[in-house]
């Protein structure tokens, strides 16, 4: 059993910077793979970044060169620097985590879920 909890949303102006940190309950934690998901009003659950167990990332098109996720073992934590924001980045936040293997990214294979982060991008 995994237990996540966000922080660190917020308002920022565009071009600004938010860095979202996820705290992980569990022995386990460095067994599971995690990710970042978003979710704007009226629209799906989208997967942002994730990060292996060996620190492999993996972005979504919109986040590569703007949004950085790491991890913390040692402190059972996973983070997304996020630079150069825009409007368009305007969603709820969630964090992620699964076991290993389970090919890409969607909503339905993930086994835990944070409950949720808003990050507010104003023009």
């Amino acid at each position: 059993q995994v237990q996540l909890v966000e922080s660190g949303g917020g308002l920022v102006q565009a071009g600004g910077s938010l860095r979202l940190s996820c705290a992980a309950s569990g022995r386990t934690f460095s067994s599971y793979t995690m990710a970042w998901f978003r979710q704007a009003p009226g629209k799906e659950r989208d997967f942002v970044a994730s990060i292996s167990t060996s620190d492999i990332t993996y972005y979504t098109d919109s986040a590569k060169g703007r949004f950085t996720i790491s991890r913390d073992n040692a402190k059972n934590s996973v983070s997304l620097q996020m630079n150069s924001l825009k409007p368009e980045d305007t969603a709820v936040y969630y964090c992620a985590a699964r076991p290993w293997g389970l090919g890409y990214w969607r909503p339905s294979n993930v086994h835990y879920w944070g409950q949720g982060t808003q990050v507010t991008v104003s023009s």
